[in-house]
């Protein structure tokens, strides 16, 4: 895991004795970093492109044959304000971030410019910028800051703590593989010699202070930038490192402690605290999965005491974990939409690594007397993510195939089951408006469709399933009409006229006699028939079981036939839909 800490006052006093008097200030400065280049001549053109716009414009080599274009120096005060302006302005990349100096080297713009220039108290306005052929700017000498005898003397002042991190730096870079134990083995010195070759410095396997300095500055650049430092929420009874420079305390909704971005970005913290039980916890992983903050793709996973959820997906993406433990449900939720995908992993790292659980635990908002009334489309001040469309279906064997409308599905980047099992389409008929849904994983429905295989006879009481109000019901409702008509308005044999009032999330829906036989499917929309013309309020059309029990064997299923004929209890028929019916969501 990696450790991001401060250096030790005693590194730090060795760094000042052995810097010039300009790398000094440097780390009083405050730069604004807003690209990295691997060629000389790259960066040059880079900053001569800033140049036409900002007036404090400076080159830096850095390491591994990279060199630095950033804005400054700023007084750190006003470092902060300059970057969020900047990039909400779109001045400069949404990745720039804010560096100390201290890893910066040779300065190779303005051309001729010397040592590093004092912070600035005020941002200044655009200026022309001075150029030079890139003929005239030469590579410096190197001049070690230590001799090797030196630099062992002062590696061996070094605790373990900070000899673990110049491994950890390493690796970063991909310069060390092993073990981080503090011991500077064959390993660490041969990392060490890789990075110096790659840093164009003298290779003797041993860093001198300044380059050790130089490392781990450059290792901490975006760490430093994002502003890791421990919070504490009494309320919530928990302590965490978090991106403090991003993110800050909003407001308290239960079972939520909001820390909302403070630039602009998607970035953003939910500590979780409440109490509750296994029951509490399995629905909490329920809920979250609904929330726009957290992407539908991704691994899950859930056990008794806890659960964790990665949502990816090209724009946004999180990562939530929550653990019970004592009648407490505790966790984190995390937010991001840029950032290097090592630095994010490394950072959600650093916060599971500090999580500390304390005796507080936010008040249930219900219990606390809470008499606001929440939206349907909100949870504790977080958007739900809503289907585009929710329509019905119902199982028609028993591996979880589902027969819905072929609208429910048109248009759709994703269809579920309800909210979680996801479905493809396996086959559809246009010309019927049917379509089968064959869920991701294998389901184990409770009822399967019977069809009824004698013709419904006229004015027969029939009744549908279906989830008449979208997904603002998590169960469907039975509608009872009659069968007016054993053909569509236009002689269509494949269709049945209904006189009953049916919603559109009823579409796709069993339609079902008195003995809980299936008879048809409620068909979407007015018909083809009618095409855009208005029918009376209270009519509707259904596809007959013999064009469904066709479709179902043209794809390789068959179809049950309904056996009794016994009428049942208007709760035995609703208990029977319930069982059948299914959500279909269509997802954007």
């Amino acid at each position: 895991m990696l450790r991001i800490v401060a250096l030790a006052a005693a590194v730090a006093l060795a760094i000042a004795a052995v810097l010039p008097p300009s790398a000094a200030r440097a780390q009083e400065s405050a730069w604004l970093q807003v690209e990295a280049l691997r060629t000389l001549s790259e960066a040059q053109a880079r900053a001569r492109a800033y140049g036409e716009r900002f007036d404090n414009v400076a080159g830096f080599r850095l390491g591994s044959g990279w060199y630095a274009v950033a804005l400054g120096p700023f007084a750190p005060p006003l470092a902060r304000a300059e970057l969020v302006a900047l990039r909400n302005a779109g001045q400069i990349p949404s990745d720039s971030y804010i560096s100390d100096g201290a890893s910066y080297g040779q300065r190779f713009w303005p051309v001729g410019a010397g040592a590093l220039a004092p912070p600035a108290t005020a941002p200044t306005p655009p200026d022309e910028p001075e150029t030079a052929p890139e003929s005239q700017v030469a590579e410096p000498e190197y001049t070690p800051d230590e001799t090797p005898d030196e630099a062992r003397r002062n590696e061996l002042l070094l605790g373990a703590e900070e000899r673990r991190e110049v491994q950890e730096a390493l690796q970063w870079f991909g310069h060390y593989s092993a073990g981080i134990d503090g011991a500077f083995g064959r390993g660490t010195r041969a990392g060490m010699a890789e990075w110096q070759e790659r840093q164009g410095y003298p290779v003797t396997g041993v860093l001198t202070t300044a380059q050790r300095a130089e490392l781990i500055a450059e290792w901490r650049a975006p760490f430093d930038a994002l502003g890791l430092a421990p919070v504490r929420s009494a309320e919530a009874g928990i302590e965490m490192v978090m991106p403090t420079a991003r993110v800050a305390y909003a407001r308290t909704e239960a079972p939520f402690v909001h820390y909302d971005a403070t630039d602009g970005s998607e970035m953003r913290v939910l500590l979780i605290s409440q109490a509750g039980d296994e029951a509490t916890l399995f629905g909490l992983y329920d809920i979250m999965q609904t929330l726009t903050i957290v992407p539908a793709e991704g691994p899950r996973e859930r056990s008794a005491r806890a659960f964790t959820i990665r949502g990816t997906s090209p724009g946004l993406n999180s990562h939530t974990e929550a653990r019970l433990e004592g009648g407490a449900i505790k966790g984190f939720t995390f937010v991001w939409s840029d950032g290097e995908p090592r630095v994010i992993e490394a950072v959600i790292d650093r916060m599971q690594d500090s999580f500390t659980r304390m005796p507080a635990v936010l008040p249930d908002a219900a219990r606390a007397g809470d008499a606001r009334a929440p939206s349907v489309d909100l949870l504790a001040g977080l958007d739900l993510r809503r289907p585009e469309r929710t329509r019905t279906g119902f199982f028609v064997d028993a591996g979880g195939v589902v027969l819905t409308t072929a609208e429910a599905v048109a248009g759709c980047s994703r269809v579920t089951l309800g909210d979680e099992t996801g479905a493809t389409v396996s086959a559809e008929d246009t010309g019927l408006g049917l379509a089968l849904l064959r869920p991701d994983t294998a389901l184990a429905p409770r009822a399967v469709a019977a069809f009824r295989s004698a013709a419904p006879r006229i004015r027969a009481e029939v009744a549908v399933a279906g989830f008449s109000y979208g997904d603002a019901l998590s169960l469907p409702l039975l509608t009872y009409g009659t069968l007016a008509d054993t053909r569509g308005l236009g002689g269509e044999e494949s269709l049945a006229r209904l006189e009953l009032a049916a919603l559109p999330g009823d579409a796709g829906g069993p339609v079902l006699d008195s003995a809980g036989g299936v008879v048809g499917a409620l068909a979407a929309g007015t018909g083809g028939a009618e095409g855009a013309r208005r029918l009376p309020e209270g009519v509707a059309f259904a596809v007959d079981v013999p064009a469904i029990v066709a479709f179902l064997s043209d794809a390789g299923l068959s179809a049950r036939a309904a056996e009794s004929d016994a009428p049942r209890a208007p709760e035995a028929l609703a208990d029977l839909a319930a069982d059948m019916a299914v959500q279909v969501n269509c997802w954007d």
